[in-house]
């Protein structure tokens, strides 16, 4: 027999059961540092990466369930821009579209007194064309007008409406109106400005 376990197994009872004791807490230690610790750090990494791995295939399925309707977002604001830009003229077109303006106001019965078209304001892919307008003609009239330059094929906008004080005239009322209208023509891609702030997409149909 071993002398040193013979020697153990000559102590008393106390002695060889701390002995073991001791011996079983050194066996436990060792498993706990160098088992036990390692395993569950490199669990506690895997259960984050899982964790980290869920968030994500959720997240990229809600991206997947919306695509299409970014998608049909997308075709829809697309086909809005092509209709816009269908109502916006050439530069080719300017003059013809300024001409009809002015006819409109004499088939209505108005007396044009100043038709001044003034400079052209870039707003990115598309141009500002002010027109200042001075007209003479009773209220029928020039709501007529008005009604007229709104059924254009092409985007007119009217605004900075003033108007005099009604006064008679040949037992009709008479206004005195000026007024901005303002066309827009489509920009190529040499000439395109930057958006100014605060503009975006083509310009609105409407009175302003």
């Amino acid at each position: 027999m071993n002398p040193r376990l013979e020697k153990l197994l000559k102590r008393p009872l106390y002695q060889r059961i701390g002995v073991l004791a001791a011996i079983l807490l050194g066996i436990a230690s060792l498993f706990y540092f160098f088992l036990y610790m390692p395993a569950m750090e490199e669990l506690d990494q895997l259960q984050r990466r899982r964790i980290s791995l869920q968030a994500k295939l959720e997240e990229d399925r809600k991206m997947a369930a919306n695509l299409k309707k970014f998608q049909d977002e997308y075709e829809r604001m697309q086909g809005r821009l092509e209709l816009a830009l269908t109502e916006l003229p050439n530069e080719k077109e300017i003059p013809t579209l300024l001409t009809t303006i002015s006819a409109l106001a004499k088939d209505n019965g108005l007396d044009v007194l100043k038709f001044k078209p003034g400079a052209e304001q870039p707003q990115g892919f598309y141009a500002a064309v002010p027109v200042e307008l001075s007209l003479v003609g009773n209220y029928h009239q020039v709501a007529s007008f008005f009604s007229d330059v709104g059924s254009l094929s092409r985007i007119v906008n009217v605004g900075n409406l003033k108007m005099g004080k009604p006064r008679a005239s040949g037992g009709v009322m008479i206004l005195d109106v000026d007024c901005l209208a303002t066309t827009y023509r489509f920009l190529d891609a040499g000439t395109a400005a930057p958006p100014a702030a605060g503009r975006k997409g083509a310009p609105a149909r409407g009175r302003r």
